[in-house]
């Protein structure tokens, strides 16, 4: 065993930016239940109010921080957390808070356009952006590998099919703005050298 390790392991905060928004996303969980849905009703949630409402531009990015139980966050969270370590690693936390808040924006703009009556809340739309981050990396050089191509084809297509024909509780508008925000983030990043800061 080497000097001074005494067999003990340190937990590393290795992705800033993916395990706080997780943890921010379950405190929020959490303040939802116990307010009995207010906190997702006023700020982790986005639906079309008034303009003079403050919250409202608070909504617009925070309701990627709301889900609606525990396996809506599971499940988001679960992928969130295999694919957005690795990103934030190829792009820098900068650029990966970035393209979550941009991501955050349209997708609550465009909803609030073409939905008059129902809230979106949840974090599928940053776990599209990850994907496709992940993806676009492989577009360089003027070749376009199969992989992004399949990826592309089968998130992007299964959202649009069941957008289109399966009535369900689940925005594919969200999952759909994800993954051109995924892509056009980083074909602009990876223009740019990809890493800003970390």
């Amino acid at each position: 065993m080497g000097k001074g390790t005494h067999g003990r392991i340190k937990i590393e905060y290795d992705s800033p930016v993916v395990l706080t928004f997780a943890f921010c996303s379950l405190f929020v969980l959490i303040a939802d239940t116990f307010t009995g849905g207010a906190a997702n009703i006023y700020l982790f949630s986005v639906y079309r109010s008034p303009l003079s409402d403050p919250l409202f531009y608070v909504r617009l990015f925070c309701h990627v921080l709301g889900h609606a139980d525990f396996s809506h966050f599971f499940g988001n969270m679960t992928l969130f957390l295999i694919v957005g370590p690795a990103v934030e690693r190829r792009y820098g936390s900068r650029n990966l808070l970035i393209s979550m808040a941009l991501t955050a924006l349209a997708s609550g703009l465009l909803h609030v356009a073409v939905s008059a009556d129902t809230a979106l809340l949840g974090a599928s739309g940053i776990v599209f952006l990850c994907i496709f981050l992940s993806a676009v990396d492989g577009v360089r050089d003027g070749k376009l590998s199969l992989s992004f191509i399949l990826v592309a084809v089968i998130y992007l297509g299964q959202a649009i099919y069941e957008g289109i024909f399966v009535r369900d509780s689940v925005s594919q508008l969200a999952h759909i703005v994800g993954g051109v925000c995924g892509i056009a983030c980083g074909l602009y990043l990876g223009r740019r050298g990809r890493r800003g800061d970390s």
